[in-house]
C-alpha cells in the first residue's frame, strides 16, 4: 500500500525522534591500537550526525573527526598500525587528548539530541559492539559525565547489510547498495564512518520506500 509523505509529516512520523523511539542514531568509527578496549589506544575517531528531512528521508548532516593522543600506558600493537596505516608518532600529526576529544564529541551529540527532541543517542557502527566498547571505555577512563550513548544497545550495519544486501563486509555492502567505496581510503575513521552512515541511511530509506515504515 502506497502512503502519502504529507500525511506522515502532519502526523509527526517523519521526525527523527519518532523513527527510533526517541533515540538518535549517531554513526561512530574508531581506529585503534588493538582489539582490547580497556588497554589499547584509540588513535582516531569520527562521528557522523544524521538528520531527517520533511519527507522522512534520513541523511548525513555533519562529521566530527579527531586524531587522538594515546592515553598514558596505552598499548599499541604493531599489527594494528600496519592494518590502519596510522603513524601515531609522526611529528606532523595533529592530535588532541582523548579526554578533550570525547568531551567535545559528547557535547556535539547532546546538542544534536536536543535539536531533534531525542532523549538518548544510539551508536551506529560496522560491527558496532567494537566501537561502542571503546567509546564506553574512554568515557569510564576519564570519568566523563553525561555519556549520551546507550551503554549496550546499538545499530550494526554488518547485520543490516547482511539483511538488506546479503553482504556483511562494509566495502561489499556499499558496492551492493551502489555506494562508491575507495579501498585506498578505508581504515580512516572519517572515511569509514561516512561510508557506514551512507549505508545505514540507504537501508533505512529503502525500508521506507518499500512500505515498511511507517507501520500501518
Amino acid at each position: 500500500m502506497m502512503h502519502d509523505d504529507a500525511d506522515d509529516a502532519e502526523s509527526g512520523l517523519n521526525l527523527l525522534t519518532d523513527r527510533f523511539r526517541t533515540y538518535m542514531p549517531v554513526v561512530i568509527d574508531v581506529e585503534t591500537g588493538g582489539f582490547n578496549s580497556q588497554t589499547d589506544a584509540i588513535l582516531e575517531i569520527a562521528a557522523v550526525i544524521l538528520s531527517m528531512d520533511e519527507r522522512g528521508i534520513l541523511g548525513l548532516e555533519q562529521t566530527y573527526f579527531q586524531r587522538i593522543i594515546p592515553f598514558d600506558g596505552a598499548n599499541i600493537e604493531a599489527a594494528a598500525l600496519k592494518f590502519t596505516g596510522i603513524d601515531p608518532y609522526h611529528p606532523l600529526r595533529i592530535a588532541r587528548s582523548e579526554k578533550q576529544v570525547f568531551q567535545t564529541l559528547f557535547k556535539i551529540v547532546r546538542d544534536a539530541m536536543k535539536a531533534n527532541q531525542c532523549r538518548r543517542a544510539i551508536l551506529v557502527g560496522h560491527n558496532a559492539h567494537f566501537d561502542l566498547g571503546f567509546v564506553n571505555a574512554a568515557s569510564e577512563r576519564h570519568k566523563l559525565k553525561r555519556n549520551p550513548f546507550h551503554p549496550f544497545s546499538s545499530f550494526d550495519t554488518a547485520s543490516l547489510g547482511g539483511l538488506a544486501f546479503g553482504q556483511t563486509v562494509l566495502a561489499r555492502a556499499c558496492d551492493a547498495a551502489s555506494i562508491e567505496f575507495d579501498d585506498s581510503q578505508a581504515h580512516s575513521a572519517r572515511y569509514d564512518a561516512e561510508k557506514t552512515a551512507e549505508l545505514f541511511c540507504n537501508i533505512v530509506n529503502k525500508w521506507k520506500d518499500l512500505g515498511g515504515w511507517p507501520l500501518r
